[in-house]
């Protein structure tokens, strides 16, 4: 009788904690998609930043793979995308720039964005809430999405600006 009691003890505990993985696999998974509505929204450029990033066809590549962050639903999902994100930070990184944004300044903060890409993708591997990584990733980008329109809206000679002359 006393066997038959430890038993059922040990199959009520079982039973107990396989309910409560469940559980908590529901909870993750539906946060990633109210996490999705809750993230800044990206800049907008203006229209002469926006005629020459059209014509950057890894840019825009970047930009759309960027885009899909706000249709995470799972925890899988944002893993693909940011693994995404890298390979094509990388073809960006490497392509040659349009002559008005090869500079040091639009350079910087694309390094700034890949070091928050680089920042996502370690919490994701190390099972870490990414949402804080993902909130200062989109920062980044849109940073650098800023730097595009004061780039073009320059009105100041290059020379000026090289000699650091008034």
């Amino acid at each position: 009788m006393q066997k038959f009691g430890y038993f059922l003890v040990l199959l009520l505990i079982l039973v107990s904690c396989k309910e409560g993985v469940q559980e908590t696999a529901i909870v993750e998974e539906s946060s990633f998609g109210a996490m999705a509505n809750e993230l800044p929204k990206v800049v907008s450029v203006n229209a002469k930043a926006k005629a020459i990033l059209d014509g950057w066809k890894d840019y825009s590549m970047f930009h759309q793979g960027f885009e899909r962050i706000y249709t995470i639903d799972t925890r899988e999902d944002l893993v693909l995308v940011i693994d995404d994100l890298v390979e094509k930070q990388k073809a960006l990184e490497n392509s040659e720039y349009p002559a008005e944004f090869d500079i040091p300044q639009i350079k910087g903060r694309q390094k700034v964005v890949k070091t928050y890409i680089l920042k996502t993708k370690g919490d994701l591997e190390y099972r870490l809430n990414p949402e804080t990584s993902i909130k200062e990733l989109i920062t980044a980008y849109n940073a650098l999405r800023d730097q595009f329109n004061v780039t073009v809206n320059n009105t100041l000679p290059a020379e000026l600006l090289e000699t650091n002359e008034l």
